[in-house]
């Protein structure tokens, strides 16, 4: 008589492996720990309890981030990104505030300051090396949301809080900041006054003559989106600014153009538009992406045929990310921020 195979054991509740795994994270076993987090979510995902699984692999991401584990925390913050996607769940305020909770789980340390012997460049080196790393995992983790959130409900371009995070994040922590990459998701995001407070942050330790490009940058993106609201505010915003800590904005003829080029937009004016990209090439050739979001600049607000309109510097970049629908992909992928 031959003996009935059993059946394989039921899963219990997600609540019970949490659980069990807390207790192998706070043994310190988190290389452990992390292969486990993977196996059993993977078991609850094949069994189609899709919030299960979820669950435990947010779980994990935030107790290994809490523990210093970066590189695995993110790892499973990424996975349960993909396990969003795999259960084809709807972008909503709830899962927002999941990813938002993992994301503020990301450590934010500052570098060391004032080494000059040689253990503390050692020790610079190794802050420097951690500091990428954090920012490369948490980058990886937050582009995978942004590109979730585009497919399951948010905006075209992703859900502009994510975008915001992402922004704040590599202002923060890059250790070799970026300002075009930065700026790439500030103008994607929902909160110019943070974009402005970050921008008068930089303005205070960047290389001369970085401000108004920062500046002209910031606001030529935003424009380029057909977001001439915010461009005003973070204008507005930044002479505010000036004006009470008495020191002026940057005197530069490209902040002259920027500061006649936000009224034009506002009229049906194509020809004083030419004319100031004209009278003011010079300034505006400083950074050679500025031609190419004026000419879709032109084409949003007047109607100007671009030659080429999809092609550009890091074109097949831009559309390998997938986020844009393929029909408005941007020229700011010359900026390489994605």
């Amino acid at each position: 008589m031959s003996r009935q195979r059993p059946g394989r054991v039921p899963l219990p509740p997600a609540e019970v492996n949490i659980e069990k795994l807390e207790d192998v994270i706070n043994e310190g076993n988190y290389y452990g720990a992390q292969q486990m987090y993977k196996s059993i979510s993977a078991r609850y995902l094949s069994a189609q309890r899709h919030s299960e699984a979820l669950d435990i692999l947010h779980s994990g991401a935030c107790l290994q981030l809490k523990n210093g584990q970066v590189t695995c925390g993110s790892e499973l913050a990424v996975i349960f990104v993909e396990t969003l996607v795999k259960a084809k769940v709807s972008y909503d305020d709830d899962v927002l505030d999941r990813i938002k909770k993992i994301y503020k789980t990301f450590p934010q340390i500052p570098l060391p300051q004032d080494l000059g012997e040689d253990d503390d460049m050692q020790q610079l080196n190794e802050a420097l090396g951690a500091a990428k790393t954090r920012v490369e995992c948490c980058m990886s983790f937050l582009k995978a949301a942004i590109k979730w959130s585009a497919e399951f409900g948010a905006h075209r371009n992703g859900s502009p809080e994510i975008h915001a995070m992402l922004a704040e994040y590599l202002y923060s922590e890059s250790p070799e900041l970026d300002m075009t990459r930065v700026s790439y998701h500030f103008v994607r995001g929902n909160n110019p006054k943070k974009f402005a407070s970050t921008l008068i942050n930089f303005m205070g330790k960047c290389y001369p003559g970085e401000e108004d490009l920062a500046i002209a940058r910031g606001i030529l993106m935003y424009l380029s989106m057909g977001n001439l609201r915010d461009a005003n505010y973070l204008m507005d915003e930044l002479k505010k600014h000036a004006q009470y800590k008495e020191h002026d904005l940057p005197q530069s003829y490209l902040i002259q153009f920027i500061n006649y080029l936000l009224p034009t937009l506002q009229r049906d004016a194509l020809p004083l538009f030419n004319k100031l990209r004209t009278n003011y090439k010079s300034s505006i050739d400083r950074e050679p992406a500025f031609n190419e979001l004026l000419d879709e600049i032109a084409e949003l607000f007047y109607g100007v045929q671009r030659r080429n309109p999809l092609q550009g510097m890091f074109g097949d970049i831009f559309k390998d990310f997938n986020v844009l629908n393929d029909n408005v992909i941007s020229s700011t992928a010359l900026y390489n921020c994605i």
